[in-house]
């Protein structure tokens, strides 16, 4: 018996996997990227040195096409906020105030004229005011980075679809705990929900957005 077809190929001859395409206005948005999951010295670090990296070349490219950038951190007050996701995963809880990696990864920003978004769920849509500032600002292109790609990351692209957006995610800019969970994440991404690129294909559609900003 034949093998079984690649998850790829069973997408594509399911009617899957279309492009989305990059519309005319987009802005970026980094998921989760804040110390605590991205400083080697926090115990909930995962391991996206080089997520961090690639996304800080394309946030400065971003920033120099004029392109929006947010960012989105998880924040409690209290885990009275989101009793449920902490008492699936309590180690949620811990970030509160007093939690001393709540920064925004210093290769990151936030640079002048970036937004720092507060989320309390999986996605960065969920109960925050993601949706009416991309509308007050015409996005129609949302360029999703960060992580972890099976959940936040997977989350906002769905939400990001779901609001009529056209999702982009950058390959090399996102990242997860385990490599088999990025690896089937992205590739259902890709079938449904958004268009997975090269990084340097993303960071060539943002800088032909210059002459549309200047």
């Amino acid at each position: 018996m034949p093998d079984d077809p690649g998850l790829d190929e069973q997408y594509r001859l399911g009617g899957f996997g279309n492009r989305i395409g990059f519309g005319a206005s987009p802005a970026v948005l980094t998921v989760d990227m804040f110390r605590a999951f991205t400083d080697p010295a926090s115990p909930l670090a995962l391991p996206v040195d080089d997520v961090a990296k690639n996304l800080a070349t394309l946030l400065d490219a971003a920033r120099a096409a004029g392109v929006p950038v947010i960012h989105a951190v998880v924040r409690y007050a209290s885990p009275a906020e989101a009793p449920a996701l902490i008492r699936k995963n309590p180690v949620l809880g811990t970030l509160t105030a007093d939690n001393p990696f709540l920064d925004l990864d210093p290769r990151l920003g936030p640079a002048p004229g970036d937004v720092v978004l507060v989320k309390t769920g999986a996605s960065a849509f969920f109960n925050t005011a993601l949706q009416p500032m991309l509308t007050g600002l015409g996005v129609d292109t949302l360029v999703v980075t960060g992580i972890a790609t099976s959940g936040c990351v997977r989350a906002t692209v769905v939400d990001a679809i779901q609001h009529g957006l056209r999702p982009i995610v950058p390959a090399e800019c996102v990242g997860d705990r385990f490599l088999t969970a990025h690896r089937v994440s992205l590739t259902e991404i890709d079938a449904k929900y958004a268009d997975v690129e090269p990084t340097d294909r993303v960071l060539a559609l943002l800088d032909a957005t210059k002459g549309d900003r200047a």
